[in-house]
C-alpha cells in the first residue's frame, strides 16, 4: 500500500534500541547468566535501582570477564540472539520512503556489528559502545558518551545526545525500545514504540507510546501515517 508520509507532522526519523528490541533477548544479561561471573547479579540490581549508572554498571560487569573469552562470548551471542520478526520489513519500509533509521544501542560493538551485518545498515547509522581486549579483562569504551544537555548522566551510549542531533521542529522523532537505557530518550521524542519495562514507564509518565511485539506491528502503524488503525 502507499504509505501517507505526508500525514506525519514532520519528517519521521527512527531511533531503535538493539538488545531486547532488535534481538529477542538482552544479550548482555544473557552473557552474564550464561558465564555467571561472581558479582554480576548485584551490579544489575544496582543499575535497575539507579544506584549505579548504566555506564558504570556495564563497565563493571564486563570487567568480570577475561579478555581471553572474547571469541567465546561473541560466538555465544551470535548463536543465541534471535532477531525479532519483521525487522527487515521495517528497514525496507524506511528505505522505500527515505526515512532515516538509526540503531541506538547500549550493546557492545563486538557483537552488535556482526549481528547487524546481514541487514546492510550503514556503519554511521549504528551507535553502540566499544570494547578493548588488550588488558587482562574486557574493557568497555564509550565513543558516544553524554553531551552537555544530558540531564541523566552516565548513559554510556547516550541516546538522547543522538536524538538531539535531529531538531524537534524539523523531525518527527520516534524511539523504539524496551528498557532502562531507553527511558531518557522516551521523554524527548514524539512517539515511542515500547515493550516490557519501557511500556510501564511510558504509562507512568503519560508519554505517547504504542506497545508492540514484532516489527510488523510497527510497520502497520507507520503505514497509517503514525495513527492507530
Amino acid at each position: 500500500m502507499s504509505t501517507p508520509i505526508s500525514s506525519f507532522p514532520r519528517t519521521p526519523v527512527l531511533f531503535c534500541d538493539f538488545d531486547g528490541t532488535i534481538t529477542l533477548s538482552d544479550n548482555i544479561v544473557a552473557v552474564m547468566k550464561h558465564f555467571n561471573p561472581p558479582g554480576w547479579e548485584d551490579i544489575v540490581k544496582e543499575i535497575i535501582s539507579e544506584k549505579k549508572s548504566v555506564k558504570q554498571g556495564v563497565g563493571e560487569m564486563f570487567a568480570l570477564l577475561p579478555s581471553s573469552m572474547q571469541n567465546e562470548v561473541r560466538n555465544y551471542i551470535l548463536t543465541t540472539a534471535g532477531i525479532r520478526p519483521g525487522f527487515q520489513r521495517l528497514l525496507d519500509w524506511c528505505k522505500a520512503h527515505d526515512v532515516p533509521f538509526y540503531v541506538t544501542s547500549g550493546g557492545i560493538d563486538f557483537f552488535v556489528y556482526p549481528l547487524l551485518e546481514p541487514f546492510g545498515i550503514p556503519a554511521d547509522h549504528v551507535y553502540c559502545n566499544g570494547s578493548d581486549f588488550s588488558g587482562d579483562t574486557i574493557r568497555i569504551t564509550w565513543p558516544h558518551d553524554c553531551d552537555a544537555e544530558c540531564d541523566h548522566g552516565g548513559c554510556g551510549m547516550c541516546k538522547t545526545a543522538v536524538i538531539r542531533r535531529f531538531a524537534k521542529d524539523e523531525y518527527y522523532r520516534i524511539l523504539i525500545g524496551d528498557s532502562i537505557t531507553d527511558f531518557p530518550g522516551a521523554k524527548i521524542v514524539d512517539l515511542v514504540f515500547s515493550r516490557s519495562h519501557l511500556t510501564d514507564r511510558c504509562a507512568q509518565l503519560g508519554l505517547p507510546h504504542v506497545p508492540f511485539e514484532t516489527f510488523h506491528d510497527i510497520v502497520s502503524y507507520l503505514e497509517q501515517g503514525g495513527r492507530p488503525e
